[in-house]
């Protein structure tokens, strides 16, 4: 793979392969390969989220782009939230955690409001709306998308800090 980035003379690589294999093995083959010195990684899956990560990689973890789906700050109920899986976890939760708790808040409340029938949980998405750990969950159809979905989820470009990868940076916000 390494020759190929290389003989394409590629500038960026992005890492859509599983976790941690092989995208531990990749990110370590491309970083020990001075040929691709220049190359950008990008994570856009997040990966680099986990602490596992900076574990398996150390300071070849640092400067990996990826998505993180969170507001520049928590609600109240992302705070609690955040307090209660950090106290269960001993770490803070990664954005993962957010988007599962959400994902169930969601499917508790068309659920609730619509009942088990598939044909009516399916054509609740539209009146679908709660307050989530990252804001207000609310679900459209994006002009040319054929599925419903939250498109405006507070979303951030992160990456682990070169200098603390143990930290992040926020790259950009959206």
């Amino acid at each position: 793979m390494c020759d190929e980035l290389a003989e394409s003379r590629a500038s960026a690589l992005l890492l859509l392969v599983g976790h941690p294999e092989p995208a531990v093995s990749i990110v370590r083959c491309v970083r020990r390969d001075q040929r691709l010195a220049g190359i950008t990684i990008g994570a856009p899956a997040g990966q680099p989220e986990f602490p596992e990560w900076a574990t398996l990689l150390g300071g070849d973890s640092a400067a990996i782009p990826f998505l993180r789906y969170l507001p520049e700050r928590l609600g109240p109920l992302g705070v609690r939230v955040e307090t209660a899986l950090r106290e269960r976890l001993a770490e803070a939760p990664s954005f993962v955690a957010f988007e599962g708790y959400d994902t169930v808040t969601v499917l508790a409340e068309a659920l609730r409001t619509h009942g088990t029938d598939r044909a009516r949980t399916a054509g609740s998405w539209p009146h679908v709306a709660v307050e989530g750990t990252r804001g207000r969950i609310q679900f459209t159809r994006t002009p040319g998308i054929g599925v419903w979905q939250w498109a405006w989820a507070p979303v951030q470009v992160v990456d682990r800090d070169p200098v603390h990868p143990d930290r992040f940076r926020i790259l950009h916000e959206g």
